[in-house]
């Protein structure tokens, strides 16, 4: 069956009904469509967030409206399988979010006085506790990469005002983790490595280092995505120039990959 596509349109709610409107089409007609469930949609999803959070991190504007689109394409096609099992629909969605803003912020909807963000922070916190959370961390999803959940985790506790008073009193537990993580070592000198103990000893070095870096205002996700990022022009520079003088990486030496490592820095 041929379908006349919607024209495009040029206000917030009209572009956003066009959306409804063909993805309805595609859920009715298309094969592919037709198949998909929230479990099938899940990875996708997954994979869309990381290609948006990549156009960010590129600073690539363009590729961030696209990613945008893809999502928001997902987050339509969620409410429409739930509305066809009789759960939820797209207006209770949006309407959903709305309340949940609205109630969050009694600040702006109600006659509550805030100073800062911080402010703001610890009311969002003590809010979700009153709905009914049985902790502040409770809203840590499970699947988030460890790295992510460790910001997550110590900046839901800092919105009820567990943290550090400065920055050197966090300072001093990294290098307190440091020293323990370093002592394993130490020790396995003259026997052999407890295995479990040291990566125990990482894991706290790794948590202490995240908590320094929020506590300074660096995002430790997006700061380790840079230096990948960053490796792998380095990297792959070394892999190009190593071809134009035919030469293979594996017989060379650290010494000679390390002048073209040199070059990629300089670039």
């Amino acid at each position: 069956m041929s379908h006349t596509p919607p024209p495009p349109q040029h206000t917030p709610a009209k572009t956003f009904e066009r959306l409804l409107t063909v993805l309805n089409t595609l859920r009715t007609d298309c094969p592919w469509d037709r198949k998909q469930t929230m479990e099938s949609l899940r990875h996708l999803s997954i994979e869309e967030m990381y290609e948006l959070g990549d156009a960010i991190l590129d600073n690539d504007l363009d590729e961030v409206k696209k990613e945008l689109g893809d999502l928001m394409m997902h987050l339509v096609f969620y409410a429409r399988i739930a509305e066809e099992q009789g759960a939820f629909d797209i207006v209770d969605v949006l309407n959903t979010v709305c309340e949940k803003l609205i109630t969050r912020h009694p600040h702006i909807y109600g006659d509550v006085d805030v100073a800062n963000e911080e402010d703001v922070k610890r009311n969002w916190e003590q809010l979700k506790l009153k709905e009914g959370n049985k902790s502040v961390l409770a809203g840590v999803p499970h699947s988030l990469p460890a790295l992510v959940k460790a910001y997550r985790i110590q900046d839901k506790v800092r919105g009820v005002g567990f943290d550090w008073e400065d920055k050197a009193q966090v300072w001093q537990k990294v290098e307190e983790e440091l020293a323990e993580f370093k002592h394993e070592f130490n020790v396995a000198e003259s026997t052999a490595i407890d295995a479990e103990k040291a990566e125990a000893e990482f894991g706290d070095l790794l948590f202490s280092l995240v908590n320094y870096a929020r506590f300074v205002g660096i995002n430790p996700e997006n700061a380790l995505e840079r230096t990948n990022k960053k490796f792998i022009k380095r990297f792959t520079h070394l892999e190009t120039r190593a071809k134009e003088t035919g030469k293979n990486l594996k017989e060379m030496t650290l010494a000679e990959m390390d002048v073209y490592w040199e070059e990629a820095k300089k670039r």
